[in-house]
């Protein structure tokens, strides 16, 4: 088996830590060897199994590594995506056996995706999404987006590269979050978002903050 080394020691990385183990009791998939995070002390507080053993920055990946990419923020993503990969990193799914996943939908590299979380048909996932929740059929996700627990994301809606989509929210069918935008918690989308722009409200409304 191969090694599994988790990128991010926060409270997301210990959500991942959890699911992987629980992959592992269904079907021993990897043999976890801990978190890299470029703060040493990011598991001081916390009960945790597994330890930090180096940083993101100066970490080389062996032969036996793989990588499950358990970061949020979508531009922090992409970035540390291209550090480990331009060193030769090969990142997993890390996929919970409770989630739903439909007849028909395409899925990219290094996705995570929660218990209970639902993909519909014909529905496509970029690359190194994160789905805490799902999508309703015929719904885009592109690369690096990260989709917030309790969300509604409904049918034939476009999110776009590296989006963001906070707790709580929904989008309406047939609408486009653009590449880059910011949906806050809670906010109902009725029409859609421009590239870079971060929304927030019921209905959603641009907020320059």
């Amino acid at each position: 088996m191969k090694e599994l080394i988790i990128v991010g020691a926060s409270g997301y990385g210990r959500e991942v830590l959890q699911w992987c183990k629980e992959i592992n009791k269904k079907n021993p998939t990897w043999i976890i060897k801990g978190f890299i995070d470029d703060n040493p002390m990011a598991l001081e507080k916390y009960e945790c199994d597994y330890l930090v053993i180096g940083s993101i920055q100066d970490w080389m990946p062996g032969e036996n590594e793989m990588f499950a990419l358990a970061l949020a923020n979508p531009v922090i993503k992409e970035k540390v995506v291209s550090l480990l990969k331009g060193k030769g990193a090969i990142f997993t799914s890390v996929i919970h056996p409770e989630a739903i996943i439909s007849d028909f939908v395409s899925l990219g590299e290094g996705i995570v995706m929660y218990p209970g979380a639902g993909l519909s048909p014909n529905t496509k996932v970029g690359d190194f999404v994160t789905l805490i929740s799902g999508a309703g059929h015929d719904a885009v996700i592109e690369d690096y987006a990260t989709i917030s627990g309790l969300c509604d994301i409904c049918g034939h809606v476009h999110i776009g590269k590296g989006a963001y989509i906070g707790s709580h929210s929904t989008v309406i069918p047939n609408k486009i979050v653009g590449a880059g935008a910011y949906v806050g918690a809670g906010s109902i989308v009725i029409r859609s978002v421009a590239p870079g722009k971060k929304v927030f409200g019921n209905p959603a409304r641009v907020l320059d903050i």
